[in-house]
């Protein structure tokens, strides 16, 4: 049985430094995008929706939109996660095993966007399932996250972060996860986020279960 040695827990919301005047307004605008521009998608759909109408709605003008989001589709995504995911496996015991310390880390995400406005997230699924231009943008984001997530992987175990098989793992991993939340889309939204995020990382590990004879 492999030890597991002890490692540094992130700091928790309560145990971090406040945040300074100037990363609080960031913030605020970043929302006040996001908000206007969930709010028009409802109201008149996704191409309908233009950049001007979105800073007009947010009370900025176009070029801060930009400079915030580079493209349409980046307002509608979210990498916010992307730095607790890494942040929450580098904590892990280094001798636990992957799928348990995903299974974990999964959780963890889940649990921070439990404060999500419902609606917004069905919203953003379906987005990411119905429009190809945000599905595309998607699957680059998808690279950059693999690329964090290869690096952790890499950094646990002491392996080089661009071998083949960190890479095929890593990605493995990603790709997994998108499909929970397509199959979760698709399938109007039924059955517990945990549960299926638990289903995934199993056939990850163990493979697809035997056929029922």
């Amino acid at each position: 049985m492999n030890r597991m040695t002890a490692a540094r827990s992130p700091l928790s919301p309560a145990e971090r430094p406040p945040l300074g005047l100037r990363e609080r307004k960031k913030i605020k605008t970043r929302e006040a995008i996001r908000t206007a521009t969930y709010a028009l998608i409802r109201e008149q759909g996704y191409d309908a929706t233009t950049v001007e109408q979105i800073a007009e709605r947010a009370e900025v003008s176009p070029s801060t939109v930009f400079r915030y989001f580079p493209a349409k589709e980046d307002i509608v995504l979210t990498d916010e996660y992307d730095a607790l995911i890494v942040e929450e496996l580098r904590a892990r015991p280094t001798g636990e095993p992957w799928t348990e310390s995903m299974r974990h880390v999964m959780h963890k995400a889940l649990e921070a966007g439990a404060g999500e406005d419902p609606e917004v997230v069905r919203l953003r699924t379906h987005l990411t399932v119905q429009v190809p231009a945000v599905r595309s943008r998607m699957f680059e984001s998808m690279s950059e996250t693999g690329r964090l997530l290869r690096g952790a992987l890499a950094e646990r175990h002491g392996l080089d972060p661009d071998a083949l098989e960190v890479r095929v793992y890593a990605m493995s991993l990603i790709g997994g996860l998108m499909e929970v939340s397509m199959y979760w889309a698709e399938n109007d939204f039924q059955g517990d986020l945990h549960d299926l995020m638990d289903r995934a990382l199993t056939v990850m590990d163990q493979g697809l279960p035997r056929e029922n004879r």
